[in-house]
């Protein structure tokens, strides 16, 4: 039997899982992600992570056919290497994958990808439809999307394509990105922003609210939950949401023309019915073409692991038709 692995690394933990020709997970390993003191730390803790799911299913190393690897970045796919990473401490400037991995593995077959590309590809792979034109949304701290049209992921010459959080969806720039430009969807609509626009409306309008908005605890889980309660300044706020959620998928529907998109993330699978529910009901008045099927993702927080498993069985691609036996 083949042997496929995929790679799940984000800022706070390492995945690996070793699968089957069928994209079945047969061992899983799980790990925290090094805070430093350099990237060869992250980088021989993804080994680590590697060998310990190898170790359960029983498979050497060197047994895998290809790897797959969905990734925090910025990428530098020519070297195989993440380049600087965000949502790491300074110190961690470069961290080298394809390289060592495939020397792990004895093999050449190692597939990088940013996270929500690695999301797409295994949106694919897994869907009873293999649909050759869709989306993967992520709507978490961060906001990014994996994008495939006509049977090609779109990664981008440095595989940094998708960040769709980046986007500008508001000229006026009320909210500023955390990547300082001011009017990005991210700015208003991901975890780590949607109670900082709360607070930013309220000082615009200070209305009765029962939302804990000078409290250092407060948090965009409690927009949810004041709103699920029948505040209503907080549903007013999720009311702005579903309007910037709106412009920015209707963009990216009339850009890549989709069959279906699938939306993930911890915002939207918390919340899936303040999230997906009003964008579906606004889509037909606002979408050009075709409106797709807008979805909640059937993989759940595998998304990335799993994207990689099929990524290494399908040559980076999603595609059932290109699974190899060896």
């Amino acid at each position: 039997m083949a042997t496929y692995a995929g790679v799940d690394l984000g800022a706070t933990n390492i995945r690996a899982v070793v699968g089957d020709e069928s994209g079945r997970v047969l061992a899983s390993r799980r790990t925290g992600t090094p805070q430093g003191p350099n990237g060869i730390a992250v980088t021989e803790a993804v080994l680590d992570a590697l060998r310990g799911a190898c170790e359960e299913a029983g498979v050497d190393p060197t047994r895998i056919v290809a790897v797959g690897v969905g990734s925090i970045g910025p990428l530098d796919l020519a070297e195989g290497v993440i380049d600087n990473p965000a949502n790491l401490p300074d110190s961690i400037d470069r961290i080298p994958l394809t390289g060592p991995i495939g020397e792990l593995v004895d093999s050449d077959d190692v597939y990088l990808h940013n996270d929500t590309t690695a999301g797409v590809i295994g949106e694919r792979f897994y869907s009873d439809r293999n649909p050759d034109d869709m989306i993967y949304l992520t709507i978490s701290s961060g906001i990014g999307a994996g994008v495939c049209v006509d049977g090609n992921v779109v990664q981008g010459w440095d595989g940094n394509a998708g960040e769709v959080g980046h986007m500008t969806v508001d000229p006026n720039g009320f909210m500023t990105c955390g990547c300082g430009i001011d009017g990005h969807w991210e700015a208003y609509c991901s975890g780590n922003n949607i109670f900082r626009y709360a607070q930013r409306l309220h000082d615009e309008d200070p209305v009765e609210t029962s939302m804990p908005l000078e409290s250092a605890d407060f948090s965009s889980a409690d927009v949810f939950a004041h709103a699920n309660e029948g505040d209503e300044f907080a549903e007013y706020v999720l009311d702005q949401v579903t309007q910037w959620n709106v412009i920015a998928i209707a963009n990216m529907i009339d850009a890549y023309a989709p069959l279906v998109i699938y939306v993930g993330g911890a915002v939207t699978l918390n919340n899936p019915d303040r999230i997906l529910d009003p964008v579906r009901e606004r889509l037909d008045d606002v979408v050009f073409g075709n409106v797709p099927d807008l979805q909640l993702t059937t993989l759940g927080d595998d998304v990335v692991v799993k994207g990689a498993l099929a990524s290494a069985l399908t040559a980076g691609t999603g595609d059932r038709s290109r699974v190899r036996s060896s």
